[in-house]
Protein backbone atom coordinates (compact mmCIF):
# COMPACT_ATOMS: atom_id res chain seq x y z
CA UNK A 1 0.00 0.00 0.00
CA UNK A 2 1.41 3.37 -1.01
CA UNK A 3 2.07 6.11 1.54
CA UNK A 4 -0.15 9.14 0.77
CA UNK A 5 2.56 11.48 2.04
CA UNK A 6 4.72 10.48 -0.91
CA UNK A 7 2.08 10.37 -3.60
CA UNK A 8 2.28 12.94 -6.38
CA UNK A 9 -0.04 15.92 -5.94
CA UNK A 10 -1.57 17.20 -9.16
CA UNK A 11 -2.95 20.69 -9.44
CA UNK A 12 -4.56 22.03 -12.61
CA UNK A 13 -1.25 23.39 -13.95
CA UNK A 14 1.36 21.82 -11.70
CA UNK A 15 2.50 18.45 -10.34
CA UNK A 16 4.45 18.11 -7.09
CA UNK A 17 6.28 14.88 -6.27
CA UNK A 18 4.98 14.56 -2.68
CA UNK A 19 2.64 16.23 -0.21
CA UNK A 20 5.18 18.28 1.73
CA UNK A 21 5.75 21.98 1.00
CA UNK A 22 8.34 24.12 2.68
CA UNK A 23 6.23 27.01 3.96
CA UNK A 24 7.10 30.67 3.55
CA UNK A 25 10.06 31.51 5.75
CA UNK A 26 13.44 33.11 5.26
CA UNK A 27 15.94 35.51 6.78
CA UNK A 28 17.52 38.81 5.90
CA UNK A 29 19.70 37.23 3.27
CA UNK A 30 19.40 39.70 0.40
CA UNK A 31 20.48 43.14 -0.74
CA UNK A 32 18.97 46.46 0.27
CA UNK A 33 17.72 47.07 -3.27
CA UNK A 34 15.72 43.82 -3.21
CA UNK A 35 18.04 41.76 -5.38
CA UNK A 36 18.54 38.21 -4.15
CA UNK A 37 21.88 36.68 -3.23
CA UNK A 38 23.74 33.40 -3.28
CA UNK A 39 22.88 33.03 0.40
CA UNK A 40 19.17 32.86 -0.43
CA UNK A 41 19.87 30.26 -3.11
CA UNK A 42 21.81 28.22 -0.57
CA UNK A 43 18.97 28.54 1.93
CA UNK A 44 16.28 27.32 -0.46
CA UNK A 45 18.43 24.46 -1.74
CA UNK A 46 18.81 23.11 1.82
CA UNK A 47 15.14 22.18 1.81
CA UNK A 48 14.97 21.08 -1.80
CA UNK A 49 17.85 18.68 -1.12
CA UNK A 50 16.05 17.50 2.04
CA UNK A 51 13.20 16.10 -0.04
CA UNK A 52 10.29 18.54 0.04
CA UNK A 53 8.06 18.46 -3.02
CA UNK A 54 7.83 22.21 -3.36
CA UNK A 55 9.12 25.36 -1.74
CA UNK A 56 6.95 28.39 -1.12
CA UNK A 57 9.25 31.38 -0.98
CA UNK A 58 9.33 33.83 1.87
CA UNK A 59 7.10 36.84 1.36
CA UNK A 60 8.29 38.64 -1.76
CA UNK A 61 7.10 42.25 -2.07
CA UNK A 62 5.73 43.45 -5.41
CA UNK A 63 6.58 47.06 -4.52
CA UNK A 64 9.36 48.53 -2.39
CA UNK A 65 6.71 50.40 -0.41
CA UNK A 66 5.25 47.00 0.50
CA UNK A 67 8.37 45.53 2.05
CA UNK A 68 7.81 43.75 5.32
CA UNK A 69 11.48 43.67 6.24
CA UNK A 70 14.40 45.20 4.41
CA UNK A 71 16.99 42.67 3.29
CA UNK A 72 14.40 40.33 1.74
CA UNK A 73 14.35 39.79 -2.01
CA UNK A 74 11.64 41.53 -4.02
CA UNK A 75 10.04 41.02 -7.43
CA UNK A 76 9.39 44.70 -8.20
CA UNK A 77 11.85 45.06 -11.11
CA UNK A 78 12.08 43.35 -14.49
CA UNK A 79 15.87 43.13 -14.24
CA UNK A 80 15.49 40.83 -11.21
CA UNK A 81 13.95 38.12 -13.43
CA UNK A 82 17.34 36.49 -14.23
CA UNK A 83 18.16 36.33 -10.51
CA UNK A 84 14.92 34.52 -9.71
CA UNK A 85 15.51 32.28 -12.73
CA UNK A 86 18.86 31.23 -11.26
CA UNK A 87 17.22 30.43 -7.92
CA UNK A 88 14.52 28.41 -9.66
CA UNK A 89 17.13 26.51 -11.64
CA UNK A 90 18.98 25.66 -8.41
CA UNK A 91 15.85 24.39 -6.64
CA UNK A 92 14.75 22.42 -9.70
CA UNK A 93 18.14 20.69 -9.78
CA UNK A 94 17.15 18.95 -6.52
CA UNK A 95 13.76 17.87 -7.87
CA UNK A 96 11.57 20.41 -6.05
CA UNK A 97 9.15 22.99 -7.45
CA UNK A 98 9.33 26.67 -6.52
CA UNK A 99 6.29 28.87 -5.83
CA UNK A 100 6.90 32.59 -5.36
CA UNK A 101 4.81 34.21 -2.63
CA UNK A 102 3.70 37.65 -3.79
CA UNK A 103 3.12 40.00 -0.88
CA UNK A 104 2.61 43.52 0.37
CA UNK A 105 3.02 44.48 4.00
CA UNK A 106 0.31 47.06 4.28
CA UNK A 107 0.51 48.42 7.81
CA UNK A 108 2.32 45.33 9.11
CA UNK A 109 5.77 46.63 8.14
CA UNK A 110 8.19 45.30 10.74
CA UNK A 111 11.49 46.81 9.60
CA UNK A 112 10.91 49.49 6.94
CA UNK A 113 14.48 50.04 5.77
CA UNK A 114 15.68 53.27 4.20
CA UNK A 115 13.01 53.23 1.48
CA UNK A 116 10.10 53.38 3.91
CA UNK A 117 11.56 54.92 7.06
CA UNK A 118 9.21 57.47 8.66
CA UNK A 119 6.57 56.96 5.95
CA UNK A 120 3.12 55.69 6.95
CA UNK A 121 2.44 52.40 5.18
CA UNK A 122 -0.49 52.02 2.82
CA UNK A 123 -3.38 49.93 4.13
CA UNK A 124 -7.13 49.48 3.96
CA UNK A 125 -7.36 51.72 7.01
CA UNK A 126 -5.65 54.67 8.67
CA UNK A 127 -5.86 52.98 12.09
CA UNK A 128 -2.39 52.02 13.25
CA UNK A 129 -1.51 48.36 13.73
CA UNK A 130 -2.44 47.46 17.34
CA UNK A 131 0.46 45.29 18.53
CA UNK A 132 3.52 47.35 17.54
CA UNK A 133 1.78 50.58 16.59
CA UNK A 134 2.93 50.73 12.97
CA UNK A 135 1.50 53.85 11.33
CA UNK A 136 -0.50 53.66 8.12
CA UNK A 137 -2.88 55.52 5.85
CA UNK A 138 -5.88 54.25 3.92
CA UNK A 139 -5.17 53.59 0.26
CA UNK A 140 -6.87 55.72 -2.36
CA UNK A 141 -8.52 54.04 -5.33
CA UNK A 142 -5.50 55.09 -7.39
CA UNK A 143 -3.21 53.38 -4.83
CA UNK A 144 -5.33 50.24 -5.07
CA UNK A 145 -5.24 50.20 -8.87
CA UNK A 146 -1.46 50.69 -8.89
CA UNK A 147 -1.02 47.87 -6.37
CA UNK A 148 -3.27 45.51 -8.33
CA UNK A 149 -1.11 46.16 -11.40
CA UNK A 150 2.06 45.56 -9.36
CA UNK A 151 0.83 42.13 -8.25
CA UNK A 152 0.00 41.21 -11.85
CA UNK A 153 3.43 42.32 -13.03
CA UNK A 154 5.07 40.38 -10.20
CA UNK A 155 3.28 37.21 -11.30
CA UNK A 156 4.37 37.86 -14.89
CA UNK A 157 8.00 38.19 -13.74
CA UNK A 158 7.73 34.92 -11.81
CA UNK A 159 6.46 33.16 -14.91
CA UNK A 160 9.20 34.72 -17.06
CA UNK A 161 11.78 33.46 -14.54
CA UNK A 162 10.58 29.90 -15.10
CA UNK A 163 9.21 29.50 -11.59
CA UNK A 164 6.36 27.07 -11.03
CA UNK A 165 3.66 29.34 -9.67
CA UNK A 166 2.77 32.16 -7.31
CA UNK A 167 0.98 32.41 -3.99
CA UNK A 168 -0.89 35.51 -2.82
CA UNK A 169 -0.24 36.06 0.88
CA UNK A 170 -3.78 36.90 2.03
CA UNK A 171 -3.25 35.63 5.59
CA UNK A 172 -1.56 36.58 8.85
CA UNK A 173 -2.15 40.31 8.85
CA UNK A 174 -0.57 41.49 5.62
CA UNK A 175 -2.28 43.81 3.12
CA UNK A 176 -4.89 41.40 1.73
CA UNK A 177 -5.90 40.51 5.30
CA UNK A 178 -6.24 44.20 6.09
CA UNK A 179 -8.85 44.45 3.32
CA UNK A 180 -10.55 41.10 4.01
CA UNK A 181 -10.86 41.48 7.77
CA UNK A 182 -14.05 42.77 9.39
CA UNK A 183 -11.91 43.64 12.41
CA UNK A 184 -9.46 45.83 10.47
CA UNK A 185 -11.16 47.20 7.33
CA UNK A 186 -13.17 50.30 8.27
CA UNK A 187 -13.65 51.66 4.74
CA UNK A 188 -16.99 53.04 3.58
CA UNK A 189 -16.38 52.75 -0.19
CA UNK A 190 -16.72 49.70 -2.45
CA UNK A 191 -13.65 48.11 -0.78
CA UNK A 192 -15.21 48.08 2.69
CA UNK A 193 -18.35 47.08 4.52
CA UNK A 194 -19.77 43.79 3.21
CA UNK A 195 -17.64 40.68 2.80
CA UNK A 196 -18.01 40.96 -0.98
CA UNK A 197 -16.60 44.48 -0.84
CA UNK A 198 -13.79 43.50 1.51
CA UNK A 199 -12.81 40.65 -0.85
CA UNK A 200 -12.88 42.91 -3.90
CA UNK A 201 -9.18 43.85 -3.75
CA UNK A 202 -8.02 40.22 -3.55
CA UNK A 203 -10.30 39.13 -6.38
CA UNK A 204 -9.22 42.06 -8.55
CA UNK A 205 -5.61 40.96 -8.07
CA UNK A 206 -6.47 37.37 -9.04
CA UNK A 207 -8.24 38.63 -12.19
CA UNK A 208 -5.31 40.90 -13.10
CA UNK A 209 -2.85 38.04 -12.64
CA UNK A 210 -4.91 35.81 -14.89
CA UNK A 211 -4.95 38.59 -17.52
CA UNK A 212 -1.15 38.86 -17.25
CA UNK A 213 -0.16 35.18 -17.21
CA UNK A 214 -3.16 33.34 -18.64
CA UNK A 215 -4.87 30.24 -17.29
CA UNK A 216 -1.87 27.90 -17.56
CA UNK A 217 0.23 29.24 -14.69
CA UNK A 218 -0.28 28.02 -11.12
CA UNK A 219 -1.85 30.57 -8.74
CA UNK A 220 -2.73 29.80 -5.11
CA UNK A 221 -3.95 31.92 -2.20
CA UNK A 222 -3.00 31.72 1.48
CA UNK A 223 -5.94 32.53 3.77
CA UNK A 224 -6.41 32.80 7.52
CA UNK A 225 -9.40 30.54 8.18
CA UNK A 226 -10.28 32.30 11.44
CA UNK A 227 -8.62 35.59 12.35
CA UNK A 228 -8.88 35.63 16.17
CA UNK A 229 -8.13 39.34 15.80
CA UNK A 230 -9.13 39.91 19.43
CA UNK A 231 -5.78 38.60 20.63
CA UNK A 232 -5.41 42.33 21.32
CA UNK A 233 -8.40 42.44 23.71
CA UNK A 234 -9.86 45.76 22.53
CA UNK A 235 -9.84 44.77 18.81
CA UNK A 236 -12.74 43.15 16.93
CA UNK A 237 -12.71 39.39 16.36
CA UNK A 238 -12.32 39.68 12.60
CA UNK A 239 -13.40 37.17 10.00
CA UNK A 240 -15.08 33.95 11.00
CA UNK A 241 -14.73 30.55 9.39
CA UNK A 242 -18.01 31.16 7.54
CA UNK A 243 -16.50 34.32 6.02
CA UNK A 244 -13.39 32.43 4.92
CA UNK A 245 -15.43 29.60 3.41
CA UNK A 246 -17.16 32.15 1.19
CA UNK A 247 -13.86 33.82 0.24
CA UNK A 248 -12.44 30.39 -0.59
CA UNK A 249 -15.36 29.70 -2.95
CA UNK A 250 -14.94 33.09 -4.61
CA UNK A 251 -11.21 32.39 -5.08
CA UNK A 252 -11.96 29.09 -6.79
CA UNK A 253 -14.51 30.74 -9.09
CA UNK A 254 -11.96 33.45 -9.94
CA UNK A 255 -9.47 30.84 -11.16
CA UNK A 256 -7.31 30.11 -8.11
CA UNK A 257 -5.71 26.64 -8.30
CA UNK A 258 -5.19 25.90 -4.59
CA UNK A 259 -5.72 27.30 -1.10
CA UNK A 260 -3.13 27.41 1.68
CA UNK A 261 -4.91 27.51 5.06
CA UNK A 262 -3.45 29.31 8.06
CA UNK A 263 -4.93 31.21 11.01
CA UNK A 264 -4.55 34.55 12.76
CA UNK A 265 -4.87 38.20 11.74
CA UNK A 266 -1.32 39.27 12.50
CA UNK A 267 2.15 37.78 12.59
CA UNK A 268 3.28 36.49 14.92
CA UNK A 269 -0.03 35.42 16.44
CA UNK A 270 -0.51 33.15 19.47
CA UNK A 271 -1.90 30.45 17.17
CA UNK A 272 0.54 31.01 14.30
CA UNK A 273 3.16 29.83 14.66
CA UNK A 274 1.98 27.60 17.51
CA UNK A 275 4.27 26.98 20.44
CA UNK A 276 6.10 29.11 22.96
CA UNK A 277 7.10 32.76 22.76
CA UNK A 278 10.59 33.00 24.27
CA UNK A 279 10.30 36.42 25.88
CA UNK A 280 13.83 36.39 27.30
CA UNK A 281 15.19 35.99 23.76
CA UNK A 282 12.73 38.57 22.45
CA UNK A 283 14.05 41.07 24.99
CA UNK A 284 17.42 40.88 23.26
CA UNK A 285 16.20 41.35 19.67
CA UNK A 286 13.01 43.43 19.95
CA UNK A 287 14.97 46.69 20.21
CA UNK A 288 15.27 46.47 16.40
CA UNK A 289 11.54 47.23 16.13
CA UNK A 290 11.35 50.08 18.65
CA UNK A 291 11.64 52.80 16.01
CA UNK A 292 9.19 51.05 13.64
CA UNK A 293 5.99 51.55 15.68
CA UNK A 294 4.69 53.82 18.39
CA UNK A 295 4.15 50.90 20.80
CA UNK A 296 7.61 49.46 20.33
CA UNK A 297 9.12 50.96 23.49
CA UNK A 298 6.13 49.82 25.57
CA UNK A 299 6.54 46.27 24.29
CA UNK A 300 10.30 46.33 24.79
CA UNK A 301 9.85 47.28 28.44
CA UNK A 302 7.37 44.42 28.91
CA UNK A 303 9.90 42.00 27.44
CA UNK A 304 12.97 43.53 29.06
CA UNK A 305 11.99 43.43 32.73
CA UNK A 306 11.14 40.00 34.18
CA UNK A 307 8.58 41.46 36.61
CA UNK A 308 6.55 42.84 33.67
CA UNK A 309 6.68 39.73 31.45
CA UNK A 310 3.67 38.00 33.09
CA UNK A 311 1.45 40.84 31.82
CA UNK A 312 2.35 40.12 28.22
CA UNK A 313 2.32 36.37 28.71
CA UNK A 314 -1.23 36.46 30.08
CA UNK A 315 -2.52 38.50 27.15
CA UNK A 316 -0.63 36.48 24.56
CA UNK A 317 -1.15 32.95 25.82
CA UNK A 318 -4.79 33.09 26.88
CA UNK A 319 -5.85 31.91 23.39
CA UNK A 320 -3.50 28.91 23.43
CA UNK A 321 -5.00 27.04 26.37
CA UNK A 322 -5.92 23.49 25.40
CA UNK A 323 -4.72 23.83 21.81
CA UNK A 324 -2.12 21.49 20.27
CA UNK A 325 1.17 22.59 18.78
CA UNK A 326 0.79 20.26 15.81
CA UNK A 327 -2.08 20.41 13.30
CA UNK A 328 -3.48 23.44 15.05
CA UNK A 329 -5.84 24.45 12.23
CA UNK A 330 -6.56 21.03 10.72
CA UNK A 331 -10.32 21.19 11.30
CA UNK A 332 -10.57 24.57 9.60
CA UNK A 333 -8.65 23.15 6.64
CA UNK A 334 -11.02 20.19 6.55
CA UNK A 335 -14.08 22.46 6.29
CA UNK A 336 -12.50 24.64 3.62
CA UNK A 337 -11.55 21.55 1.63
CA UNK A 338 -15.15 20.35 1.83
CA UNK A 339 -16.34 23.70 0.46
CA UNK A 340 -14.14 23.77 -2.69
CA UNK A 341 -12.93 21.33 -5.32
CA UNK A 342 -9.36 22.63 -5.60
CA UNK A 343 -6.50 21.23 -3.45
CA UNK A 344 -6.00 22.55 0.08
CA UNK A 345 -2.64 22.89 1.85
CA UNK A 346 -2.61 23.07 5.65
CA UNK A 347 0.02 24.73 7.80
CA UNK A 348 0.39 24.47 11.56
CA UNK A 349 3.40 22.85 13.21
CA UNK A 350 3.47 19.51 11.38
CA UNK A 351 6.39 17.16 12.02
CA UNK A 352 4.79 13.74 12.63
CA UNK A 353 4.36 11.56 9.54
CA UNK A 354 1.34 9.70 10.92
CA UNK A 355 -0.48 12.98 11.59
CA UNK A 356 0.10 14.12 8.02
CA UNK A 357 -0.81 10.69 6.64
CA UNK A 358 -4.08 10.63 8.60
CA UNK A 359 -4.90 14.19 7.57
CA UNK A 360 -4.58 13.31 3.90
CA UNK A 361 -6.43 10.00 4.25
CA UNK A 362 -9.32 11.57 6.17
CA UNK A 363 -9.80 14.37 3.67
CA UNK A 364 -8.67 17.22 5.91
CA UNK A 365 -6.13 18.48 3.37
CA UNK A 366 -4.15 17.46 0.32
CA UNK A 367 -0.72 18.57 1.53
CA UNK A 368 1.04 20.30 4.41
CA UNK A 369 3.27 23.34 4.50
CA UNK A 370 6.04 23.27 7.10
CA UNK A 371 8.52 25.92 8.20
CA UNK A 372 9.98 25.58 11.71
CA UNK A 373 10.10 21.78 11.76
CA UNK A 374 12.10 21.92 8.54
CA UNK A 375 14.39 24.62 9.91
CA UNK A 376 15.09 22.21 12.77
CA UNK A 377 15.43 19.21 10.42
CA UNK A 378 15.86 20.10 6.74
CA UNK A 379 15.94 16.35 6.02
CA UNK A 380 12.60 15.72 7.77
CA UNK A 381 11.04 14.27 4.61
CA UNK A 382 13.94 11.87 4.16
CA UNK A 383 13.61 10.75 7.79
CA UNK A 384 9.94 9.99 7.13
CA UNK A 385 10.88 8.08 3.98
CA UNK A 386 13.27 5.97 6.05
CA UNK A 387 10.44 4.97 8.38
CA UNK A 388 10.64 7.48 11.23
CA UNK A 389 7.33 8.86 12.44
CA UNK A 390 9.01 11.85 14.09
CA UNK A 391 12.52 13.19 13.58
CA UNK A 392 15.25 11.90 15.84
CA UNK A 393 15.76 15.39 17.28
CA UNK A 394 12.37 17.07 16.85
CA UNK A 395 11.52 20.75 16.72
CA UNK A 396 10.63 21.96 20.23
CA UNK A 397 8.25 24.70 19.01
CA UNK A 398 10.28 27.18 21.04
CA UNK A 399 10.02 29.87 18.31
CA UNK A 400 13.54 31.10 19.01
CA UNK A 401 14.10 31.04 15.24
CA UNK A 402 11.28 33.58 14.89
CA UNK A 403 12.34 36.03 17.60
CA UNK A 404 15.98 35.98 16.48
CA UNK A 405 15.10 36.79 12.87
CA UNK A 406 15.04 40.62 13.17
CA UNK A 407 18.71 40.74 14.14
CA UNK A 408 20.34 37.36 13.60
CA UNK A 409 20.64 34.73 10.84
CA UNK A 410 17.58 32.55 10.34
CA UNK A 411 18.03 29.06 11.72
CA UNK A 412 17.47 26.93 14.81
CA UNK A 413 18.45 28.57 18.11
CA UNK A 414 17.35 25.80 20.49
CA UNK A 415 20.76 24.95 21.90
CA UNK A 416 19.47 21.76 23.55
CA UNK A 417 19.15 20.26 20.06
CA UNK A 418 22.89 20.59 19.45
CA UNK A 419 25.97 19.06 21.01
CA UNK A 420 27.37 22.53 21.73
CA UNK A 421 26.81 26.21 21.03
CA UNK A 422 29.54 26.05 18.40
CA UNK A 423 27.59 23.31 16.62
CA UNK A 424 24.49 25.52 16.67
CA UNK A 425 26.39 28.47 15.22
CA UNK A 426 27.92 26.25 12.55
CA UNK A 427 24.38 25.30 11.47
CA UNK A 428 23.36 28.96 11.36
CA UNK A 429 26.35 29.93 9.25
CA UNK A 430 26.20 27.03 6.81
CA UNK A 431 24.13 28.96 4.24
CA UNK A 432 26.73 31.72 4.01
CA UNK A 433 29.06 29.54 2.00
CA UNK A 434 29.57 32.19 -0.66
CA UNK A 435 32.67 32.37 -2.86
CA UNK A 436 32.08 35.23 -5.31
CA UNK A 437 34.44 36.20 -8.08
CA UNK A 438 35.22 39.84 -7.41
CA UNK A 439 35.60 42.18 -10.38
CA UNK A 440 36.38 45.81 -11.05
CA UNK A 441 33.17 47.71 -11.96
CA UNK A 442 33.02 49.62 -15.20
CA UNK A 443 32.91 53.41 -15.18
CA UNK A 444 29.18 53.35 -15.94
CA UNK A 445 28.49 51.08 -12.95
CA UNK A 446 30.15 53.41 -10.43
Amino acid sequence: MSDPVFEELRFRNLSVKNRVFRSNVSGRFDNEDGSLTQTRINWECKFAKGGVGAIISSYVPVLMEGRIIAGYATIHRDDFVPLWAKLGEAVHSFGAKYILQLSHSGRQMDLPGVHNQHRPALSSTSRKEPLHGFLCQAMTKADIARTVAAFARGAWRAREAGLDGVELHAANGYLFTQFLSSGINDRTDEYGGSLANRARFLLEVVAAIRDAVGRDFHVQVKLSAIEHNNVIPWEGRGNTLADSLQVARWCETAGVDALHVSTGSLFPHPLNPPGDLPIADLAVTYDTLISSGVYGLRNFLLFRFPLLRPIFRWIWFRMKKGRPFEAISIEEARLIKAAVSIPVISTGGYQTASVVREGIASGAFDAVAIARSLIANPDLVQQWQQGADRPAVPCTYCNKCLVNAPENPMGCYEQSRFSSRDAMVEQLMSIYLVRPDLRVPSSGEV
